[in-house]
């Protein structure tokens, strides 16, 4: 059994990472004559929407965008399609872009049937491209294929989805197709002040953006007190991804969408693809570049998240979401997502706290572990873990000038066009040097030993090794969960490793079974893999360092774990 070991560790590094990236847990593209969403029916729009740049400085092309989203509109069957147009309006300074322009918001409703002054879902993307984007090396021009061609085909096939059960209908639709998002936000905050009665009778609100043309449909941000949006969201949401520490790293970033306009006042949920931002503003973003997959996944979370909103009486109610609470929530691929009260959470955090201290006396009780050589690992790991911060950001600054991109420490970078690989292999290159490192370590230990008359010296000085270096990387992940529990409420990136593999430590000294460690390292990959992802793909290469840092803990954590499930079967 030992001999196959190693290939069972490979085979479950490799599938993790696959399931992870969502080769097998995020939906296939529906065709067009599908009866269910349909992302190959979205394109058909997407591919009208993009073909010219449509910015507020292209007014003829944004008109001609705007009359086909009214006719389209008017197709399904809309009770009312309004325009609200807002003249002279004036948008940030840039060379390129017209001062002074016209803002035109389309909003269209659709009533259910026999419900007088009927609650309504509100449903929002903005039609307009970037006006420009100065690059490294020049100026271009977005064509707005994914953002937001991508919220406004959604929106359309949603609703078409949604007319086949509208006698089912308790609560209406409304769409509102906005203008001048990219230049301030201007279409939305113009309606907002000015038009307020538009939304005097909406109970909830879904904004669909794209930072990007490919990978997962995240939701990363929800309105403040989301308790009750999130248990929508868990309850109805098909392949859902999200983490609630996105809503909070986004509350620190220079970015808005239209929802943040409304989200103190309305509740919703805000979602968004994030890779490749070198699309992101450019010309990259066209009609060839787009993702029928990424539609077909927010499709996935959003039509049923409709369906259950738009059929269940219970949302009548336009204060049924108002909560004083917020929830910690994040993905987990396969295993799915993970809602949790903040008191809920807090009990689990305890919990676990309890369980690895516990954990930790008895091995030391018992002999198995020194604490001072536990802390002066965790300090060699906290002192690694802050080189490999500087180093990342180090690796940032280099691709920022080969490429001739302005760098921004900890910021988000454009014009990086190897930014994913250099931090794949950069993280991939860190993990096979603390692999060397370990070994190295690991024979010294055995080579003070050698001279000993037991014939178990050696393999009792690798087991200690081992568990000195996994209980040093968790005794430091201990603290820092603890500091951002308190801090933040979110501590996931610490917390989710740690809670495994002290499950994990726990099972494997009561039965001795190294399946728990497999276990225990698969659940971490398929977390890390996902969570290091989107991290890296919403922050960018200019917080690499950040990324590499959480990845190299998460490894120094992996790599003894493996070593304990490899070696011998002697405890």
């Amino acid at each position: 059994m030992n001999r196959f070991r190693p290939l069972i560790l490979a085979a479950v590094i490799i599938l993790s990472g696959l399931l992870a990236y969502g080769l097998w847990t995020r939906p296939a593209a529906e065709p067009v004559d599908s009866e269910e969403f349909s992302a190959a029916r979205a394109v058909k729009d997407i591919e009208v929407i993009s073909k010219e740049h449509h910015s507020v400085a292209h007014p003829e092309e944004r008109a001609a965008v705007r009359e086909y989203l009214v006719q389209r509109l008017e197709q399904l069957g809309a009770d009312t399609v309004m325009q609200y147009r807002y003249d002279s309006l004036t948008g940030p300074k840039n060379k390129h872009v017209v001062y002074t322009f016209d803002a035109v918001n389309v909003l269209a409703e659709f009533a259910p049937a026999d419900i007088q002054d009927p609650t309504y879902l509100l449903m929002v993307a903005h039609y307009d491209s970037r006006y420009s984007q100065p690059m490294p090396k020049d100026t271009v021009w977005s064509y707005g294929a994914a953002d937001d061609g991508y919220g406004v085909s959604v929106i359309l096939e949603t609703v078409s989805q949604a007319l086949k059960y509208r006698q089912d209908w308790k609560q209406g639709i409304k769409v509102l197709f906005t203008d001048a998002e990219e230049v301030g936000m201007m279409g939305m905050t113009a309606i907002w002040e000015n038009d307020r009665e538009v939304f005097d009778n909406v109970g909830f609100m879904i904004n669909i953006e794209a930072r990007g043309p490919w990978g997962p449909a995240l939701l990363f941000e929800t309105c403040p007190g989301n308790e009750k949006v999130m248990d929508l969201y868990a309850k109805a949401a098909e392949y859902p991804f999200t983490y609630s520490l996105t809503t909070v790293v986004y509350g620190f970033m220079p970015n808005f969408t239209d929802f943040t306009i409304v989200k103190d006042e309305i509740p919703g949920m805000n979602f968004s693809t994030i890779a490749d931002i070198n699309h992101y503003h450019t010309d990259l973003d066209n009609f060839s570049n787009i993702s029928a997959k990424s539609i077909q996944h927010y499709g996935a979370q959003i039509e049923p998240v409709t369906r259950e909103y738009l059929t269940d009486e219970v949302y009548a109610d336009r204060d049924f979401f108002k909560a004083e609470d917020d929830t910690v929530n994040f993905t987990i691929p396969v295993l799915g997502l993970f809602n949790f009260s903040k008191g809920q959470y807090m009990v689990l955090n305890i919990i676990v706290f309890i369980l690895f201290l516990l954990v930790f006396a008895l091995e030391g009780v018992r002999g198995r572990l020194k604490a001072i050589k536990v802390f002066k690992a965790s300090l060699a790991i906290l002192g690694i873990g802050i080189g490999v911060l500087v180093l990342g950001e180090l690796i940032a600054y280099l691709c920022a000038l080969i490429s001739g991109a302005k760098f921004k420490l900890f910021g988000v970078m454009h014009g990086v066009s190897f930014d994913n690989v250099a931090m794949i292999v950069s993280v991939a290159l860190m993990a096979l040097i603390c692999v060397a490192v370990y070994i190295s370590g690991r024979n010294k230990a055995i080579r003070k030993v050698s001279g000993s008359m037991r014939a178990s010296a050696a393999s009792n000085a690798a087991a200690k090794y081992a568990f000195n270096s996994l209980y040093g990387t968790l005794a430091l992940m201990f603290f820092l969960s603890a500091v951002l529990l308190f801090a933040l409420g979110e501590n996931l990136m610490f917390f989710i490793p740690l809670t495994f593999a002290a499950a994990a430590l726990i099972l494997y000294r009561l039965t001795s079974l190294k399946l728990w460690m497999l276990c225990a390292i698969a659940l971490i990959l398929l977390h890390a893999f996902s969570f290091l992802y989107a991290l890296a793909m919403a922050l960018t290469i200019g917080a690499f360092g950040a990324v590499a840092m959480l990845a190299f803990f998460d490894i120094m954590v992996l790599v003894p774990m493996a070593d304990i499930y490899l070696s011998s079967n002697k405890k």
